[in-house]
């Protein structure tokens, strides 16, 4: 008998996820019930407030087994709001120029370690 520590969806749906920023508490993937866990639900919760410092916006789906990064989607949808005349709270307008600038900077502040940057007695 094999044992899975993934659940199994009840209808295959694409799951979102947000990393969080909360400052000196750290980051966090934020929890969110399964009926809500979806595209337009992530939206509402960044347009008002429920995030502190959204970083990243991930999306997956097991049955088709895949997972993505679509930040830049849901900040571009973040922008059509605006641009249909709804006013933005400052957080929001933060995520989207952040994400549309390409400010990585803040998003990944740690640098990235290559493997071949180690030999066997350590970083070089």
């Amino acid at each position: 008998m094999q044992i899975t520590l993934v659940p199994t969806p009840i209808n295959e749906q694409t799951v979102y996820l947000v990393l969080d920023d909360l400052g000196k508490r750290g980051r966090v993937w934020r929890e969110i019930d399964e009926a809500r866990a979806n595209e337009q639900a992530i939206i509402n919760n960044i347009l008002s407030g429920q995030y502190e410092r959204p970083l990243r916006v991930v999306a997956f789906e097991i049955d088709d087994g895949w997972s993505c990064d679509v930040t830049k989607e849901v900040a571009g949808k973040l922008l059509d709001v605006a641009r249909q005349g709804r006013s933005l709270g400052d957080g929001v307008w933060e995520f989207i120029e952040r994400v549309i600038a390409g400010a990585t900077t803040t998003m990944n502040p740690t640098p990235i370690v290559h493997i071949d940057q180690f030999s066997s007695s350590g970083p070089r």
